[in-house]
């Protein structure tokens, strides 16, 4: 029987499985054990649980503590070097602290993600998300089992760092202006990123302002590979410059235009994102809108570290960081 509170039935997990269509043991898990409920499944249930004032038990909220000094740090792909200065940021301040740094890879899918995490939360003491290609409920949910921040998205109630993808886009398309480019192509990344999303609103507005015409090919796959999706796109229609969502993809089309007698920066000026390792080394050097990654790292870590200590959440904030140009041999002035 339900307990009576103010003289009406507290609703159960049983109320909120027949209000959302499904059993009971899936409400359970919704709640427990995050990224094993499809999002759709899951947001369904978290609202009408919302609408019927359902919460779990004190208990199932709480963070769960192992004083392993374990961390775990879960990345979307650790081939790709932009993770490479994040982590080692993150390892550096768990050392200083007497934890060791457990690093996992999902491999750009949600999937493999949910399952590390599955794992993860029973043996370390906090977690850094990279990245992360699950839904917002999920991350929310996990957030209230272990200490967590996340990197590269802002998730209402769960702290987060971030470069400021918005004025980094600026400085971007501000510097195409003032080569002389009217039009830019820009080169999406995942579909289920959340950067990816703001660099393209971002992008939208500004080369509104300067009167630049924009269109968007993609989703991509954010490697040098990937680029070559978007090779026949772009020629059918081109235009005189290129932002790319990240560097590999960057360099991925500069070897596709190369390799289709086009020379970059005469013909197409090439601009990626966030200074990973190499993007100075290729020929032309690609100018590049360069994130903080070391201190993406660092500070993350050190949010995981302050809610361990602690045991209790720290302000669910997005920590923003700075971004900034650098200039290279990859843009030039427009020709018509």
């Amino acid at each position: 029987m339900s307990e009576e509170h103010d003289g009406r039935a507290k609703p159960t997990i049983y109320d909120v499985a027949k209000a959302a269509g499904v059993a009971p043991s899936t409400v359970s898990r919704a709640f427990s054990r995050p990224g094993r409920v499809n999002a759709e499944t899951a947001n369904r249930i978290q609202r009408v649980a919302e609408e019927l004032g359902y919460r779990t038990a004190p208990l199932a909220l709480a963070p769960q503590r192992t004083d392993s000094k374990l961390v775990s740090v879960l990345v979307s792909d650790i081939t790709n070097p932009v993770f490479f200065a994040i982590i080692r940021g993150a390892e550096s301040v768990a050392a200083e602290h007497g934890f060791t740094m457990v690093l996992s890879d999902s491999q750009e899918s949600a999937r493999l993600e949910r399952e590390a995490l599955d794992r993860a939360l029973t043996l370390v003491d906090g977690i850094v998300l990279g990245s992360s290609r699950m839904s917002d409920s999920a991350i929310r949910a996990t957030a209230q089992r272990k200490p967590l921040v996340i990197l590269n998205r802002v998730i209402t109630d769960v702290p987060s760092v971030v470069a400021d993808n918005e004025d980094g886009m600026r400085q971007a398309v501000e510097h195409l202006a003032a080569l002389g480019h009217e039009s830019i192509v820009y080169l999406s990344g995942p579909e289920a990123s959340w950067t990816d999303g703001v660099r393209w609103a971002a992008l939208r507005t500004h080369a509104a302002e300067s009167e630049i015409r924009v269109r968007r090919i993609g989703p991509l796959t954010p490697t040098v590979l990937g680029a070559g999706a978007a090779i026949d796109d772009f020629l059918a229609h081109p235009a005189t410059a290129v932002i790319a969502y990240n560097d590999l993809l960057a360099i991925g089309f500069m070897k596709q235009l190369q390799a289709n007698g086009m020379r970059v920066p005469d013909d197409v000026s090439v601009i990626g994102f966030d200074n990973a390792y190499g993007s100075d080394l290729v020929t032309p050097s690609l100018t590049t809108v360069a994130a903080s990654l070391r201190a993406m790292g660092t500070t993350a870590m050190a949010l995981v570290l302050e809610q361990v200590r602690s045991r209790r959440p720290v302000k669910a904030q997005a920590t923003v960081l700075p971004m900034r140009l650098i200039v290279r041999t990859s843009t030039a002035v427009a020709h018509d």
